[in-house]
């Protein structure tokens, strides 16, 4: 059975992405062929790259990039809960992403995001930095509008829809997780 990490992809205080990463949370836990986690990237306080070797080498010498790299390597695929700030993912998402390298390989991911167009051109950025680490991306994903998914902008209330489009990305980064454990167990 293939292992999920749902990673929230904010450290802002009063970040809306706990109560998205816990509803995705909720809804993962109802399957049954899949393990999930919630992974907060906040719990690592990973500062700015710090490691004087790419992370391409594989040769990481400090106790927070040790202990990222054990929790990444331990899961078959990945959603991102991932904010639009600035048409981009956040800046600590995507430090924490550049930190490793193989362990992200010949896995899946999909994407919840949320913004104020429902943070679509953070994923866009996601997508492209997921190819280069060779992490194949799934097609759907799931969009939250601060508009209409929040009150006063920070109070978080789905629509009802949303749920089928969480379970149709799990759905997708399941499967895609599965079919990947060949390539993963060949390498």
């Amino acid at each position: 059975m293939p292992k999920i990490a749902i990673i929230l992809g904010s450290t802002r205080p009063g970040r809306n992405g706990e109560a998205v990463a816990k509803w995705v949370l909720d809804i993962a836990k109802q399957r049954s062929d899949a393990e999930f986690e919630l992974v907060d990237i906040a719990e690592y306080k990973l500062p700015h790259l710090d490691e004087a070797i790419p992370p391409a080498a594989g040769q990481y010498s400090q106790p927070h990039t040790l202990a990222w790299a054990e929790k990444i390597g331990s899961f078959d695929g990945y959603v991102f809960v991932t904010p639009e700030y600035n048409h981009s993912t956040s800046g600590a998402l995507k430090n924490a992403i550049d930190f490793l390298f193989a362990e992200w390989n010949d896995k899946a991911a999909g994407f919840v995001s949320y913004g104020s167009v429902g943070g679509t051109r953070a994923v866009e950025h996601l997508r492209l930095v997921m190819g280069e680490l060779k992490v194949a991306t799934v097609r759907s994903q799931v969009a939250l509008s601060l508009m209409t998914d929040f009150k006063n902008f920070s109070e978080f209330a789905p629509a009802d829809y949303h749920e089928a489009a969480v379970t149709t990305t799990l759905d997708q980064v399941i499967s895609w997780s599965n079919a990947l454990a060949t390539v993963r167990t060949a390498a």
